[in-house]
């Protein structure tokens, strides 16, 4: 993590630079690269998926039902005759939306509140970590079962259930990282010119954890769209017929010695999508040199 002897660096000035930088840190790191570009395609193929296929993802054809692959199923069909290709390409769209959306709303909340807990110290630190400890006592998979069993299914309520689970982690690390920027001189000179708690949190502090933040947000992304497809494929995510990779995996699997792909196709996109966030996650982590450990992860 890198932190600078004048104060505030978030000036506009130095944006282009920054970003220039940037660009350089993740061209220098094989991992990163590969790993976003693997992402990169996963949400190309989420986009023109209307494109990639003729079919109707949810349109049910009886007299189609169980079909291998062929020139006009790539992958075959399900057990509704519902096309498996097209499925797993509108089911990026569901996926990534869903994820993508519960990772920002996870990793901002943690961000802020981290960097208020470091910042602010003293009783409220205390009492926000006993808070923090009674929730990761629970198992994530537990909690995110009595929020939708409670609330029901449906993008929002996962996307709550997400952050009730995540966030509490996310303060975590980025309380660790705070906590190196807190005693530098910048941030003692903003205090004592009487800026506020929100004014020292965005001129000072998030500027110089941005690395561990962005390093954050790819490594909870993957976590989180493995526990969307679980909660799918448990019947608490997405409903039927919405194309799903976790619900298409639990609707074929009794089908899996006839139409393996009808299987096999989400598990595949599901584990390649996983693997580049994981890659981006660690190449990220390495070339910026952020200690996940030591951060509190």
């Amino acid at each position: 993590m890198t932190t600078l002897d004048t104060a505030p660096v978030a000036a506009p000035a130095a944006a282009p630079a920054r970003a220039v930088r940037v660009w350089r840190t993740l061209r220098s790191s094989r991992a990163a690269v590969i790993g976003l570009s693997v992402v990169t395609v996963h949400v190309l193929i989420a986009l023109l998926a209307p494109l990639l296929t003729t079919y109707d993802p949810i349109a049910n054809s009886a007299d189609e039902a169980l079909l291998g692959p062929s020139r006009q199923h790539w992958a075959g069909t399900d057990q509704y005759g519902r096309d498996v290709l097209a499925r797993v390409l509108y089911g990026g769209r569901y996926a990534l939306g869903v994820s993508v959306t519960a990772t920002l709303l996870t990793v901002a909340l943690g961000t802020v509140i981290g960097c208020a807990a470091a910042l602010r110290g003293g009783r409220f630190d205390d009492i926000l970590g006993r808070i923090l400890d009674a929730v990761l006592s629970v198992p994530a998979i537990l909690t995110l079962l009595v929020v939708v069993t409670a609330l029901g299914t449906g993008p929002s309520v996962i996307v709550l259930a997400i952050a009730v689970v995540y966030v509490p982690q996310v303060v975590r690390v980025v309380r660790g990282a705070a906590l190196a920027v807190v005693p530098q001189d910048y941030v003692t000179a903003a205090r004592a010119r009487g800026e506020g708690t929100w004014a020292i949190l965005r001129r000072e502090i998030l500027p110089n954890i941005t690395d561990v933040v962005c390093v954050e947000f790819a490594m909870r992304a993957s976590w989180v769209v493995l526990l969307i497809s679980s909660l799918s494929f448990l019947g608490f995510g997405a409903d039927p017929p919405t194309p799903d990779w976790g619900l298409m995996v639990a609707e074929n699997r009794t089908a899996i010695t006839v139409v393996p792909m009808a299987s096999l196709a989400p598990i595949i996109a599901l584990a390649t999508l996983v693997v580049g966030l994981n890659l981006a996650a660690d190449g990220l982590s390495k070339a910026w040199g952020v200690d996940r450990i030591r951060e509190g992860s």
